[in-house]
């Protein structure tokens, strides 16, 4: 049955649950746009808001566009993958014009959500006090770095700077070496996935007693729920956390270092990434045996050589005094099988192991991956045939996938204005010579000209 018949029998896709929803979407960079973005995959209505003048981040970010491809703000990856699904609307928020078109936008919308500094909305008009006049009911998210309370909630961030503050960058890196961070903004994407479960609570809420709510998030406090382990061992053990031995990395214990019961513990050994056939970059596989029968299982698996009987190894203790020694022998073993036929041999034997997957194996290789249908391949006008991915959930056996591509910027402001605002084709015209649409003194893009060119022939 096609979507227009189940539309008509008036059925609902299973893998779009908030359809029906529509979301304005003030939001900019990682976290905000990739809250917004589940939204969208679950079946909601996203409109991101944007202004050619001040673009997000993301669209001026020139490194991730791909080979071949004109440079462009409709051309950055790393803005398309965060917006996937999403319409395009243009418009000047700080010409009185623009502010009553958005205005009459969000009357006829369920969820507002942004993530500025404090009270940047509200300097504009659009903060949760003046918009619940329009719409009593409506969901305002706030995603701000340090929330909308507090002595700090003024503080500008990103990502790695948060992470900091939470104390993730303190527990990472090598003994002896400063604070390393994460590498990529965990927070951001961290924080992303709060502001869409926020989003889903208040609409839940709403819909159980018809009342909206201001969510006030704070992004840099999520990164708190990530130390959890540094809390336990504080609050239990009495210890502060420390990089000496920890990360353990993919060992037990950090090579050198003393067997501290550093939050995971002297738990597993083996417990450690080892080459494989090829002993290219990207060459490993992950090995990690929980209990002395797993072990013996290895062995087995290793085809049961001397050095691996040795009573020394029969016990954790033994393995964890000699995990050199150990790991040297197994490596022996693994370097004479490619990485992913490894892992097949020792998980049919009960020996938990995976390959270590690049972005281009999971994408491209990953079985597993591919048969849950978690890439979507999008046609995009600038970026061509792109693989999103969905959510790593099934709804009722259906996957949930991106629903579009990215918007060009600006791509869909006249039907947004037209269609669902009732403007006239002579009142966008107007908006757009005004300076309310696209900026005066800003090249449009070609789309832009289109739009531009079939309202008038509308008007005449």
């Amino acid at each position: 049955m096609t979507m227009q018949a189940d539309n008509l029998n008036g059925k609902r896709r299973k893998d779009k649950p908030l359809e029906g929803v529509r979301v304005v979407d003030f939001t900019w960079v990682r976290a905000g746009p990739w809250a917004a973005r589940w939204l969208a995959t679950l079946g909601a209505e996203v409109i991101k808001v944007e202004w050619p003048e001040n673009m997000d981040m993301l669209r001026q970010n020139r490194f991730t566009v791909p080979p071949g491809v004109e440079p462009g703000p409709n051309s950055t990856g790393q803005f398309a993958d965060t917006n996937a699904g999403k319409l395009g609307l243009s418009i000047n928020v700080r010409h009185p014009k623009g502010l009553d078109a958005i205005k009459s936008l969000i009357s006829v919308s369920d969820v507002v959500i942004e993530n500025f500094s404090s009270r940047i909305m509200s300097r504009w008009g659009l903060g949760y006090e003046e918009l619940k006049n329009l719409r009593p009911d409506i969901v305002y998210v706030s995603m701000a770095g340090f929330g909308q309370t507090g002595r700090q909630h003024y503080f500008g961030t990103m990502g790695p700077a948060a992470q900091a503050l939470s104390g993730l960058t303190h527990l990472s890196g090598l003994p002896g070496e400063q604070p390393a961070g994460w590498g990529w903004s965990y927070l951001d994407d961290t924080g992303g996935m709060y502001g869409a479960m926020c989003a889903l609570t208040a609409l839940k809420h709403r819909n159980n007693t018809g009342q909206g709510q201001h969510v006030d998030l704070s992004q840099m406090i999520t990164g708190i729920t990530l130390t959890g382990s540094a809390f336990l061992d504080k609050s239990v053990n009495g210890r502060e956390s420390r990089r000496e031995g920890y990360p353990p990395g993919n060992r037990t214990v950090w090579p050198g270092a003393p067997v501290l019961n550093n939050y995971r513990g002297p738990i597993a050994a083996p417990h450690n990434a080892y080459r494989t056939l090829g002993g290219g970059y990207n060459d490993w596989c992950v090995i990690a045996c929980l209990s002395d029968d797993e072990w013996t299982t290895l062995v087995g698996v290793l085809g049961s050589p001397d050095w691996a009987k040795d009573a020394k190894f029969s016990a954790l203790e033994g393995r964890l005094a000699n995990q050199d020694e150990m790991d040297k022998g197994i490596e022996e073993w693994t370097s004479t099988l490619a990485k992913y036929s490894l892992a097949d041999v020792c998980q049919a034997a009960g020996v938990r192991a995976m390959p270590v997957q690049s972005s281009e194996d999971r994408v491209e290789n990953d079985p597993q991956l591919r048969h849950r249908g978690m890439f979507t391949k999008v046609n995009h006008a600038m970026l061509g045939d792109w693989k999103f991915q969905g959510a790593p959930f099934r709804l009722d056996g259906n996957k949930v996938a991106v629903k579009g591509p990215p918007p060009m910027i600006g791509e869909h402001t006249s039907s947004i204005m037209g269609d669902l605002l009732g403007m006239s084709n002579a009142e966008l015209l107007e908006g757009y010579d005004e300076g309310v649409f696209w900026p005066e003194t800003t090249p449009k893009f070609p789309y832009v000209e289109q739009a531009i060119e079939e309202a008038k022939n509308d008007v005449n």
